[in-house]
């Protein structure tokens, strides 16, 4: 199946389409659904590395505007389509703690995101509803796009063509991999962190306390 998904975006990539449907969903995961554009972003810069910058730079782009979207709805629309929208997701548990912890650690949390499994329409809309400063809120997408997008481009534009004939060959290793890397960036931030047992504590009653959705 993980083969299937991955030649079929292979061949989108190369579809004369295939930019506007990446803006598209770097645009939703941050205001309409979590659908992180990572792997449509890599696979795109295989099947085109020249294209690579370009793709990445889509992508930041619009991953920051659909962020925006994610901002406005929690701040303006909350009640008659933030919350229901996390519903649908299933997010809605998670909001008091996302909540708590963009309280504690402010613009942080949006940066360190970016290495996180955390669904970033999740991040946005929260820090919408608890009227997070604006501006610290675009700069703070902006930064965790460009880490992670721009360095995917540059990495695909540089070594294109023998990171396309290494992934084809094991594909399903570095997804397994990929996802290691991901959650222990996650433990390592929590543990690194001077007031992470503090701030897991008070979040973490804030998760009991939350109301049933």
């Amino acid at each position: 199946m993980l083969r299937r998904f991955y030649e079929w975006i292979m061949d989108k990539a190369a579809h004369m389409h295939a930019a506007r449907w990446l803006a598209f969903f770097s645009f939703a995961d941050g205001g309409l659904f979590p659908f992180p554009p990572h792997p449509l972003l890599g696979l795109m810069c295989l099947a085109e590395p020249k294209k690579a910058v370009r793709f990445a730079l889509i992508t930041t782009i619009m991953s920051t505007l659909g962020g925006l979207l994610g901002y406005a709805i929690g701040h303006f629309l909350y009640d008659t389509v933030g919350a229901q929208l996390l519903a649908a997701l299933g997010l809605t548990h998670k909001f008091p703690v996302a909540a708590c912890y963009l309280r504690e650690k402010g613009w942080i949390i949006i940066v360190v995101k970016a290495a996180t499994p955390i669904p970033f329409l999740l991040i946005s809309v929260t820090a919408g509803f608890i009227n997070f400063s604006l501006p610290t809120f675009i700069a703070a997408s902006l930064a965790s796009r460009v880490m992670i997008f721009l360095t995917i481009g540059i990495l695909f534009r540089l070594f294109g063509p023998p990171i396309k004939a290494f992934i084809d060959k094991y594909l399903a290793w570095l997804v397994a991999g990929f996802v290691v890397v991901v959650v222990s960036g996650y433990v390592a931030f929590s543990m690194l962190s001077g007031e992470a047992k503090h701030t897991k504590e008070k979040c973490a009653s804030a998760a009991i306390s939350a109301p049933a959705a």
